[in-house]
């Protein structure tokens, strides 16, 4: 088990992280990038059914709750990361747990951003004719996507506390 290692040279040894630090560090982040699409989803769904005006003048409306949302998401990521647990304690930088903070919570959360695309492709598709007319709505779903798997992971694990007998870069 992980969590009976024999200790040997403290110099040369670090413990790895426990299956329930890898559980929380999952939960936290998912939860926050599946809140994030959600809100956006909510909120680009509810924009043209409260503003009637057309998607060019309405877009500014859609950024600002893009940045805003964004700007949330990432605080309390960080507030996340440096959050103490009563069964784990706090949850410390190391390679696996940096890593799970990327992949686990991409393979978990990142099909939350499907329906936020949906909608952006038929804003891409408003009052046209024929093909995409409003390209910046699928920008925007872009930049939404970058943030959503590769900003808020970096904010929470670069917020995680650096461990002395954690694997981590440093050693």
């Amino acid at each position: 088990m992980v969590d009976h290692l024999p200790v040997a040279d403290p110099a040369t040894e670090y413990p790895l992280p426990t299956r329930a630090t890898l559980t929380l560090l999952v939960g936290r982040v998912t939860t926050i990038k599946l809140a994030y699409w959600a809100a956006l989803t909510i909120v680009e769904a509810a924009i043209p059914l409260i503003d009637q005006r057309p998607f060019a003048e309405r877009f500014p409306v859609s950024l600002a709750a893009v940045v805003l949302t964004s700007v949330v998401a990432l605080a309390w990521a960080r507030i996340a990361a440096r959050a103490h647990d009563r069964r784990v304690g706090h949850l410390p930088r190391s390679i696996p747990t940096v890593a799970t903070t990327f992949a686990a919570t991409t393979v978990v959360a990142s099909p939350a951003s499907l329906p936020l695309l949906i909608l952006e492709r038929q804003r891409s598709l408003e009052a046209c004719g024929f093909g995409t007319c409003h390209g910046e709505a699928l920008v925007l779903w872009v930049a939404i996507l970058v943030v959503g798997t590769l900003a808020i992971p970096a904010v929470f694990a670069a917020s995680l506390y650096a461990n002395v007998n954690a694997r981590s870069p440093g050693h």
